[in-house]
């Protein structure tokens, strides 16, 4: 794909502008600041990417990794502002999500231990991994403040902070990991995933495609548990103090 024709995929920007300015959404200063932001990040993400995998170090690669890592916890780290040492928390989520997804990737020879295969695989496991935090932190505020006096109730009855948030707890997880769930029954027949998708573009053989495209869906399953279960027990002890009552500021 050249330039020239790359330009002419803008129709798909002015279609959204058009319909925006019709309709009198107000989405047009949104759409074109995000149009231009995807372009200018995108760009600069692939010549950083071929100084990457034409240099072949080590610590490239593992820079470009921590740097996904520490933009996916600035992104995620608003939803859970009510939560003391959020940040802290995220990151380390993150970092084991990775370490354990790449941990068995190359430690079974899965993959070979080279940035082609590294930086984007572990691009879209830490991208799953921080839209999951976001899920869970959004539904465990929400839930917290739906339920606060019945949290109270039970504080107030002798239970521990893990039995009073309990429920609100586990609905969050569960919460989170559902839209993972749900699209891996319908991979493939109701959509062709990203990854496969690029491949077959680019000539791969279709079923080398879909080897690797099962590869991702089954590293995405442990992503979204690892992800929602350690952002959920990270998180809730920190809503309680010493004395085992709620933080008023919650």
């Amino acid at each position: 794909m050249t330039y020239t024709t790359l330009s002419l995929t803008l129709i798909f920007v002015l279609i959204p502008l058009l319909l925006s300015k019709t309709l009198k959404l107000g989405l047009e200063k949104d759409t074109i600041i995000a149009t231009v932001r995807s372009v200018v990040q995108l760009l600069a993400v692939g010549f950083i990417l071929k100084f990457v995998f034409d240099s072949g170090s080590s610590i490239y690669i593992l820079l470009m990794v921590a740097l996904m890592i520490f933009a996916a916890t600035l992104n995620a780290r608003k939803k859970g502002k009510v939560i003391k040492g959020i940040t802290w928390k995220i990151a380390l989520t993150l970092i084991v999500v990775e370490i354990v997804t790449q941990g068995i990737l190359l430690g079974f020879g899965i993959i070979p231990a080279t940035a082609q295969y590294i930086i984007p695989i572990s691009g879209m496991l830490i991208g799953n991994s921080m839209v999951l935090t976001i899920l869970f932190l959004n539904r465990f505020t929400a839930e917290i403040t739906s339920h606060h006096n019945e949290i109270e109730l039970i504080l107030s009855l002798g239970g521990t902070p893990k039995q009073a948030i309990h429920r609100q707890l586990i609905d969050a997880i569960k919460a989170s990991m559902i839209p993972t769930i749900e699209s891996q029954k319908t991979i493939g027949l109701v959509q062709l995933p990203g990854m496969m998708s690029g491949q077959i573009i680019g000539g791969a053989d279709p079923i080398q495609a879909v080897q690797f495209q099962i590869l991702i869906i089954f590293a995405l399953l442990t992503t979204a548990t690892l992800s929602s279960l350690l952002i959920g027990f990270l998180s809730y002890p920190t809503l309680f103090n010493k004395r085992m009552q709620m933080l008023k500021s919650q």
